[in-house]
Order: structure tokens, then sequence, then C-alpha cells
């Protein structure tokens, strides 16, 4: 069997939970759900299929709090690629298949964003299982999240066919309006584009190329220029800055005929607004969400994180 690496994307900013979630401190290294950071709960989610330590990429000005946030669960000592600016996710995954490749192997790379909720860790578990055969024979796999709601703030993907198991990506599909998510709901088929991936390091580096060989050129010289201080590999800042900025979807996804999804009900929510943290936090009997130290009184359905005592009395929605 061909191991499998985690790779955890850590470079977003979360900027619309702000102001908890800020540039200088994105959601990622935040408790928002449960003890754990969102970093720490999806390396926890994701070390019992690993193979091989992580490779998580991150700004250049988070790299003490990945560092110590992993050390502090117990993660085997990463490899931790530090961006000098952001350049979306065609560029992070890039450099992280090249880091892999550099190590000597040519794993699966299981690419997680580091903000995503997974309440079904079996199921999340059983998913990755479903997918390695796959991507083992070279697809590159993206997990597509069934949906429950008629969602307008998320991208969708198409299945070239229904049924279980992986199939085709018949395309990839931007937000919808209301009345075109409610008929993609009724109809089946679509799926919400989670951001996850399962593939071949050699394989995403091959496929990059044949569409996108000016951001394979650039992260190649980043990463052949990057200075490597213990743990941390500094992506060449001239180099990194000049890659153009695009998507993983944008530069492959939509392009590769070897695009596959895998249908997944997982208990997954991205956590991008406020209202996303309502939804996955546990209410009391007056319907009140809470995380930290909160006293309710005659109040329902309000939502308070607390880092110091916060009392609610009489308040309403």
């Amino acid at each position: 069997m061909i191991p499998l690496q985690p790779v955890l994307l850590s470079g977003g900013s979360g900027t619309r939970l702000w102001p908890l979630s800020r540039e200088a401190y994105p959601k990622q290294f935040l408790p928002l759900v449960g003890e754990d950071t969102m970093l720490q709960a999806t390396w926890l989610r994701a070390a019992p299929l690993a193979g091989a330590p992580p490779i998580v990429v991150a700004n250049e000005s988070h790299r003490f709090l990945v560092a110590e946030q992993l050390r502090l669960i117990g993660a085997p000592v990463p490899r931790i690629l530090l961006e000098p600016t952001g350049r979306n996710t065609a560029p992070a995954i890039a450099v992280a298949a090249m880091q892999a490749l550099a190590d000597g192997g040519d794993p699966l790379l299981l690419v997680l964003p580091s903000d995503h909720v997974v309440a079904d860790v079996a199921a999340f578990h059983a998913a990755v299982d479903g997918a390695r055969a796959a991507a083992e024979g070279g697809a590159l796999v993206t997990f597509g999240i069934v949906p429950t709601v008629p969602e307008t703030g998320f991208g969708y993907i198409e299945a070239d066919a229904d049924g279980a198991g992986v199939r085709p990506v018949k395309r990839f599909v931007e937000k919808p309006d209301l009345a075109t998510a409610e008929r993609w709901l009724a109809s089946g088929g679509y799926y919400w584009n989670s951001g996850m991936f399962l593939f071949r390091a050699s394989r995403l580096i091959a496929e990059l190329a044949r569409f996108r060989p000016d951001i394979v050129d650039a992260c190649r010289k980043a990463f052949d220029d990057a200075k490597r201080d213990g743990d941390f590999v500094r992506l060449d800042p001239a180099a990194f800055t000049a890659c153009p900025s695009d998507s993983i979807d944008y530069a492959v996804m939509e392009r590769t005929d070897a695009a596959m999804v895998l249908p997944v009900d997982i208990g997954w929510n991205d956590v991008g607004s406020w209202s996303a943290l309502w939804d996955v936090t546990q209410r009391d009997a007056q319907g009140n969400a809470h995380h930290g130290d909160v006293i309710a009184v005659d109040s329902r359905n309000s939502y308070a994180y607390a880092r110091r005592l916060v009392a609610l009395v009489g308040v309403d929605d």
C-alpha cells in the first residue's frame, strides 16, 4: 500500500469571522469547536491514516504558532513550508508535493484545509480509504459533500454518474443562486466543493505542469532556493511572490480528465461565517450556543464566545 501523507493548508486569514479571527491570528489557530484548535483537530483527524509526518503550508508570520500547536498534541515533527505571501491553493499544494518528492517518496497526499469541521471522523476515515484505490491508480480525487440544504455560499461539483463510490467529475460550478441550488438539491448528482483532495504527489505535479507550467516553474525555484532552518522551509520570497496566484480547482481540477469525486457525508462545515459557527456549536436547553466561561440568564437563541467571563441577561436572538 502506498503511504499516505497529510498536507495541512494553513495559510488562510479567516477574515469572515472577524474580530475573533484576524490576519495575525486566524481561525485555524483558535479552539472554535471543542478544546483543540482547528489546526490541531485537523491533524488528530488525519493522524490514524498517516504513513508519514504531516506537511504544513503556512504563512511565514505564523510559523511558531504552527510548530507549537502541533507540538502540544504530540504530532510528529512536520515539514513546515513558509509562504512569504499567499498565492492560493495551487502553489501551496505544488510546493507540498515537491517536498514530499524531495523526501524520497511519492506518497498519496491527503490535502486538508486546516480550518474545517468534520463531525463524523469514522465516516471521514472510511471516505479516505474508499478513495485510495482510485488515487493510487492516478486519479485526482476530491471529496464532494452531500448537500443537505440549497446552499448558495459554496461552489459545487457535478458528478458524471450517480450512485455510490468514486466517479468522474463532469464539471465544477460556481456558487449558484437559490433557485439553482434548490434544483440541484432535488435532482442529486451535485456536491459541495470541500477543498479536500487525495492524489499521488508526482501525479499532481505532472497535471499542474500540463496546464500551468508557469506555476510549477515558479514553485520549483521558490522550493529549490528555499532557506531551511530546522523544521522550517522558508520558500524563496522573490520566486514565490512572482508565482501566479490560482486555486487548484482552476489550475488543475477543472481541466484534467483525471478528476474524480467521492460523495461523502461526514458532518462537514467550513466554519466560514458566524452563522456557520453557530451551526456547529452545541446548544443548551434554551437554544444558546457558547464557548468559554459564559453564564446565560433568561436568554435564548444567542451565541457567545468568551475569553473571560461573559454574562447574558435577557438576551434573545
